[in-house]
């Protein structure tokens, strides 16, 4: 009798561990995030997944940030026209990557049950294989880390809610890239970004939109639910690495461009003829830079594929019609006049609208603008002599 109860006991206590933990599954997925490197491909950092299954003993990361370089890659990435992939390698490789690189990883574990686990780890396998590895790669809606949050989100079974990962609500996508550029000192790379994106990229960034960049993902994840419970753990970190971040070079765009724009002042009103003859090749490399300049604006406008470098205010100072100026430099005709009085006008005005514009400029480009109007109304006989 007591041998009865106690087998009957026995079966009841393992039928409630069963019915209370229908999710004990051993295989194992967590997303990884990881920490911002020194080149600027990796200024931002990094997001991937990682699939354990202790059963098989496998541990495979997924990977979207991958890409192949060909004969043609440059032509593509200019374009707008690059695809990234989809790939996968051990666990132990991609952390030796990271612990090579100095760079940290923490990692947040899924909180799905075995189906969902099953189903997620079905995609990523199938949108593994050759002909669905590849995506056409957009920096700020379709990259490593907001393929990884899709493939979370689709398969965590409910409507997932995130909570405001935003530092305020003004904030828009330079203001987010500014944020990492310069905590790794890339501020030639900023600059050339600032000059590069249009005024798309200063809406104010939607919610939704926030995860493009990894800790951002990171901080949205940690609070996400679905259903009304949470889809993944705290961060735990895997690798803590020393940071490599640097503030960078000591020659800054501000201090190169003011530099530009003292010798413009210098030779523009040092009247000896050694000074004259250096100012026009001055004049006419300034102005054959800035219109080659524009002429890459306005094909990164119109000949590309890429949405973000559209309705580019830096054309106000970079123009393409530069080039005619410096064809135009030195032959005294009244075009040559009437254009450097255009250009003259039209770039105090741009300074008098510089902080009312609807594209932020980069303020390192001031000197360098203020050099065109100083030059641009002495060739046009506004004030003083060329």
């Amino acid at each position: 009798m007591r041998r009865t109860l106690l087998l009957g006991c026995l079966l009841f206590l393992i039928s409630i561990i069963g019915f209370s933990q229908p999710d004990s599954c051993s295989t194992r997925i967590s997303m990884l995030t990881c920490s911002p490197g020194i080149d600027l491909y990796s200024t931002f950092g990094h997001t991937a997944i990682r699939v354990q299954d202790p059963m098989a003993g496998t541990d495979i990361v997924y990977n979207y940030g991958t890409f192949e370089f060909s004969p043609d890659f440059y032509i593509k990435f200019i374009r707008g026209k690059l695809n990234y992939a989809l790939a996968t390698e051990s666990y132990a490789d991609f952390l030796y990557t990271y612990q090579y690189e100095s760079r940290s990883v923490v990692e947040q574990e899924l909180l799905l049950t075995c189906a969902q686990k099953e189903q997620l780890w079905m995609a990523l396998q199938q949108n593994a294989t050759p002909e669905n590895r590849f995506y056409l790669y957009d920096f700020l809606f379709d990259n490593c880390t907001t393929r990884a949050r899709d493939m979370i989100v689709a398969h965590a079974g409910k409507p997932v809610t995130v909570p405001n990962v935003l530092p305020d609500s003004n904030t828009t996508f330079r203001n987010m890239l500014h944020t990492y550029l310069d905590r790794g000192g890339q501020h030639w790379s900023k600059l050339g970004i600032d000059i590069l994106l249009g005024s798309r990229i200063d809406r104010k960034v939607e919610q939704n939109e926030a995860t493009f960049l990894p800790d951002f993902l990171l901080k949205a994840m940690n609070g996400a639910t679905g259903g009304g419970s949470r889809i993944a753990t705290d961060p735990q970190p895997l690798l803590t690495m020393p940071s490599t971040l640097n503030k960078g070079t000591l020659l800054l765009p501000s201090v190169v461009f003011g530099a530009v724009l003292l010798l413009a002042l210098v030779l523009s009103f040092y009247k000896r003829g050694a000074a004259q003859k250096a100012l026009r090749i001055f004049d006419r490399s300034l102005f054959v830079l800035l219109g080659l300049a524009g002429v890459l604006l306005v094909f990164m406008w119109v000949g590309t594929d890429h949405r973000d470098t559209k309705d580019n205010f830096n054309l106000l100072w970079a123009m393409p019609t530069h080039l005619l100026g410096a064809y135009l430099l030195g032959r005294g005709t009244k075009g040559e006049h009437l254009y450097f009085k255009a250009v003259f006008w039209i770039t105090v005005g741009l300074l008098a609208t510089w902080a009312f514009l609807p594209q932020q400029l980069n303020t390192a480009l001031l000197p360098l603008v203020a050099t065109v109007a100083l030059r641009s109304g002495m060739l046009g006989k506004l004030f003083g002599h060329a």
